[in-house]
């Protein structure tokens, strides 16, 4: 049969149609995908963001800016394989952005790991021709100097507080003449004491005085250093007679007050001597402070002082009541709202007045001070109290509305806890058994997400130093807000950074103490501030090591961690002046009992030997105590046959006040502060409640 031939008929117009509808699908395609890039343009790379999401930004990004942050974040987290940092950093370092000159740095520490040392120094050389200038370049000149004195001489000068400068400054060959003995000494007693091997050479410096080696403001600023390492002894040796103006004075003579009686009583004299002096200075003001000693005042030292100067001194003041008994104390309240002395002084005065049943003078006096006025450690601490006096004299609605208020404004601590508690809440986990141990998985589980979240932008004011941070370039940013602020006088504001910059290259011991000052130092915080100092406040190191103990010894785990920061601050390598050692301080015979055989303080340093042991010791405590956490924890710290001497009814009906009578000032802070810890970390999800602005 033939084929039946059909018409030709164009296909012109319907390919057209199809064209058209298919550019036009195209069209919005690209209008879509290119605005979901301008959108994750926008969203800048943070140290929050889980690796593929970092690794979309460094493949994809139309921004090359945002493709060398995402490589430096990615090959920060890559410090276990040097090759792929090495690639991951190649040809970052473009441009004049003061980022380059870190990428510059970061390619030749990779190529120095890899051993490709022409490589390293080429970089090196770019780095300084560049970036001269930059908290880099001291880097560059720390690796390049070698024979090079001008090289050194150039950190020595222009870069004086970067850790760079102060690594090469405590480098000296065997043969080094005793000028530059002195002068790397000098530098060190200048700007950076603590640093490794800085004590030792300055102490041997100032034994090699002789004659006039060294200057006047030389000597001073080496005895200062001494002093700042707690040698008093040392410093007045170095002295040698030089004159002493008001800053080294008030620094030597608070340091004597901390030694020896016949110390104590040189630097009694010191401080008087600068007291008397300089009656204007502000040191003569601080020097006053010291010698009106809170625990012991002593007469004759306030007598001794100028009267202007124990006029306009709220210490002093303070001191007087002490020795006076608590006549004129509301008075003094009055006048000075505002001194650190004057807290003190209220919360020792109403302290007395509720240990005595005396509520409605307690009422009055944590009343004189409002709480706005004071910093959160105490604002907490002051409204506790009130909600507790209303409650003791019969007017329970107004204690709840006080202890509800207490709640919702601040973050969970002791007295946050002893508030929810006092409203029929605050029940404390199980802190040993099964569910201890459950609990501890779920924790280690979770680590990561935890870690990601818990990040937050530093806001440090520095543009540089923030994006370092916020690129988890931790040990960077450090490194460069150091260089800039070595002897700026810290305002709350910036020992809050400090402390956060520290506690990013696990400086815990300096960190937290930057990170308390500035807590009892900033009155009426935002709630952003308030928020980063609870955060960074409550730092979970070395979790592998407590979460494998708090499993192994069926200890909660948030238990290990509040212990660990108020006994080392989590720093392993803590010695006490009584011989405990290590994360969770633990005395060499405490130990080996644990333990069934002696053990070293070396093996005691070790991280998880130490969690295994403490948390060995805190299983024992709490079985002995039947769970109680009182008891518990005054024992770890006073032992537990103090403990036991301290049992009475009150522990179970007011505990809050059973601490309050604990003899010993060192165990009943230390309570408080454990506990306090241990809320926090159980109630670390308040930390995140409100992210959204960091993001």
């Amino acid at each position: 049969m033939a084929a039946v031939q059909r018409p030709c008929v164009s296909a012109g117009p319907t390919r057209g149609l199809l064209l058209l509808g298919g550019t036009s699908i195209l069209t919005v395609m690209a209008i879509v995908g290119g605005q979901r890039l301008l959108r994750q343009r926008q969203v800048p790379v943070t140290a929050r963001m889980e690796s593929p999401q970092v690794w979309a930004r460094y493949r994809w990004s139309i921004d090359p800016l945002q493709r060398r942050e995402a490589a430096l974040l990615l090959a920060s987290r890559s410090r276990d394989s040097p090759e792929r940092q090495r690639r991951l950093l190649a040809g970052q370092g473009w441009g004049p952005a003061p980022l380059a000159a870190v990428a510059l740095k970061q390619q030749a520490l990779a190529a120095q790991r890899v051993g490709r040392p022409l490589e390293a120094e080429q970089r090196w050389q770019s780095l300084l021709g560049r970036f001269p200038t930059s908290a880099a370049s001291a880097d560059a000149r720390y690796y390049l100097k070698g024979n090079n004195a001008q090289l050194k001489q150039q950190l020595l000068s222009q870069q004086p507080g970067h850790p760079a400068t102060l690594a090469a400054a405590a480098e000296l060959p065997d043969d080094a003449n005793q000028d530059t003995l002195q002068a790397s000494a000098v530098h060190l007693a200048r700007w950076g004491p603590l640093w490794p091997g800085a004590a030792k050479l300055i102490r041997r410096t100032c034994g090699d005085i002789t004659g006039t080696g060294l200057s006047q403001e030389q000597r001073l600023n080496l005895a200062s250093a001494l002093a700042e390492l707690g040698d008093g002894t040392a410093s007045e040796l170095c002295l040698q007679g030089t004159p002493l103006q008001p800053p080294q004075a008030l620094i030597i003579g608070r340091t004597l007050l901390r030694g020896t009686p016949a110390q104590k009583r040189r630097g009694e004299a010191m401080l008087l001597q600068l007291a008397n002096a300089h009656p204007q200075s502000e040191e003569a003001l601080k020097a006053a402070a010291l010698l009106s000693e809170p625990l012991k005042p002593k007469q004759a030292l306030l007598d001794a002082l100028p009267l202007p100067l124990q006029e306009r001194s709220a210490d002093v003041a303070a001191a007087r009541v002490r020795l006076n008994g608590d006549q004129n104390g509301l008075e003094v309240l009055k006048r000075w709202p505002d001194p650190p002395a004057i807290w003190q002084l209220q919360w020792d005065l109403a302290r007395d007045a509720f240990l005595g049943g005396q509520w409605d003078q307690a009422l009055s006096i944590l009343k004189t001070i409002p709480g706005n006025k004071l910093p959160d450690p105490l604002a907490t601490r002051q409204q506790f109290w009130i909600g507790f006096s209303l409650a003791k004299l019969g007017k329970q609605e107004q204690a709840q509305r006080v202890w509800e208020a207490l709640i919702k404004a601040y973050p969970p601590g002791y007295y946050t806890w002893r508030a929810e508690a006092r409203l029929g809440g605050g029940e404390l986990p199980a802190l040993k058994g099964d569910a201890a141990a459950t609990a501890t998985q779920t924790i280690n589980a979770n680590n990561d997400a935890w870690e990601r979240q818990g990040w937050s932008p530093l806001n440090s004011g520095d543009r540089l130093v923030d994006q370092l941070w916020r690129l988890g370039l931790r040990q960077e940013a450090w490194d460069t807000w150091r260089s800039s602020h070595a002897t700026a006088k810290p305002s709350p504001q910036s020992q809050l950074i400090e402390g956060r910059l520290r506690l990013g290259v696990q400086d815990y011991w300096t960190g937290l103490n930057r990170l308390w000052r500035a807590n009892l130092r900033l009155v009426s915080p935002d709630q952003d501030t308030r928020l980063q100092l609870h955060q960074s406040q409550h730092p979970r190191p070395l979790l592998p090591e407590f979460s494998a103990a708090a499993q192994q010894e069926a200890v909660r785990l948030e238990l290990l961690l509040a212990i660990a920061r108020q006994e080392s601050r989590f720093s392993p390598g803590v010695q006490s002046p009584v011989g405990a050692v290590g994360l969770l301080q633990l005395m060499p015979a405490t130990a080996a009992e644990m333990e069934g055989a002696p053990i070293s303080d070396a093996e005691l340093r070790q991280p998880a030997r130490n969690a295994t042991l403490g948390a060995r010791y805190l299983a024992w405590l709490l079985e002995e105590w039947q769970g109680n956490p009182w008891l518990t924890v005054a024992s770890y710290n006073a032992g537990p046959g103090a403990a036991g001497s301290w049992l009475s009814q009150e522990l179970t009906q007011d505990p809050e006040l059973w601490v309050e009578r604990i003899p010993y000032p060192e165990t009943r802070l230390y309570t408080k502060k454990v506990l306090g810890n241990l809320w926090a970390y159980l109630r670390s999800d308040w930390a995140s409640h409100d992210q959204s602005k960091s993001r």
